[in-house]
């Protein structure tokens, strides 16, 4: 497996949000994260690319295989769409970026400053990072947030031909992505049960 997850709590401000959690990826394969706003499901992913420690519980997976994408487009305003994704592909120890303006059509805009793109513009420059990095396990979080219906189908097409290659993705999304090979992980039933205060004292720690 590329990705295992064991029993895993979690928790947000301090607060458990979602426990025993477990699933895991293999190479081509994709997991969907399903579950309504505030179910815990950014904590996953965040917790899961090594940015929070769990509360308990196991993650497997060589994290020099791992990219995350988060709500944030991760762009330089000044710097021009080429110029954003030679930085990224510096940053990952690559060269090439032809691939990935032509896979999110940003062609045309090559040369065009990063600040003055619309929000889907932004969207799809973030995205494109992600085929820069040679990162075979994708963690993304809403990702199609500013996507019109033609970008929602360029990204998963992307995912399909990541996943083709052998790489893998755990995803975060409300929208359909006509990933039909997905699985899909609903997390509402590991949400964990709210704290109760026996001691008044307790809510002010």
């Amino acid at each position: 497996m590329i990705l295992s997850v064991h029993d895993l709590t979690i928790a947000r401000g301090g607060i458990a949000v979602l426990k025993d959690v477990s699933f895991a990826l293999d190479a081509g394969e994709a997991l969907i994260l399903r579950g309504p706003n505030g179910a815990g499901k950014t904590t996953l992913l965040r917790t899961v690319a090594g940015l929070q420690a769990p509360v308990s519980g196991r993650i497997e997976a060589d994290r020099d295989t791992i990219v995350y994408a988060g709500h944030a487009d991760g762009i330089k305003p000044t710097l021009s769409v080429a110029e954003n994704l030679i930085f990224w592909a510096r940053v990952f120890g690559r060269r090439s970026i032809s691939h990935a303006l032509t896979a999110f059509e940003l062609s045309p805009l090559a040369d065009r400053p990063a600040g003055v793109l619309s929000a889907g513009q932004k969207r799809r420059l973030g995205l494109a990072r992600l085929l820069v990095t040679g990162r075979e396990t994708w963690l993304l979080d809403e990702p199609t947030v500013s996507l019109d219906m033609h970008a929602t189908a360029l990204f998963a097409g992307v995912v399909r031909d990541h996943l083709v290659a052998g790489g893998s993705a755990l995803i975060a999304t409300h929208i359909h992505l006509g990933l039909d090979e997905a699985d899909v992980l609903d997390v509402t039933p590991f949400r964990a049960k709210p704290q109760t205060l026996t001691d008044f004292d307790g809510a002010f720690l």
